[in-house]
């Protein structure tokens, strides 16, 4: 059984910075790309940024220059470096992962169970 668990969230002030964290484990074969996903109150989940095996990246616009999303591919684990951090960015952030639990089995979505981000002062 595979998996994802995010840390890290909490409240901040604006301006402030989390540092998300997301460790897969169990059954796991091999993972393709991560990324942090995240969903406000009626609105609908969004991609937030995400990174391939081979370390290319891609962020949301309303997110550039202030996020930064890493990996440790070697021990299945992801990390959002949020920065200078805005009343638009309260959500519960998701941990996604496409992977593998095994050899010759299909890559398939996995999602974590969320961690939640708020920016008050």
């Amino acid at each position: 059984q595979v998996q994802l668990v995010e840390s890290g969230g909490g409240l901040v002030q604006p301006g402030g910075s989390l540092r998300l964290s997301c460790a897969a484990s169990g059954s796991i074969f091999s993972i393709a790309a991560m990324g942090w996903y995240r969903q406000a109150p009626g609105k609908p989940r969004e991609l937030v940024a995400a990174i391939t095996n081979g370390g290319s990246t891609n962020y949301a616009d309303s997110v550039k220059g202030r996020f930064t999303i890493s990996r440790d591919s070697a021990n299945y684990t992801m990390y959002l470096q949020m920065n200078s951090l805005k009343p638009e960015d309260p959500a519960v952030y998701y941990c996604n992962a496409d992977l593998a639990f095994r050899v010759g089995v299909r890559f398939q979505d996995y999602w974590g169970q969320g961690t939640q981000v708020t920016v008050s002062s």
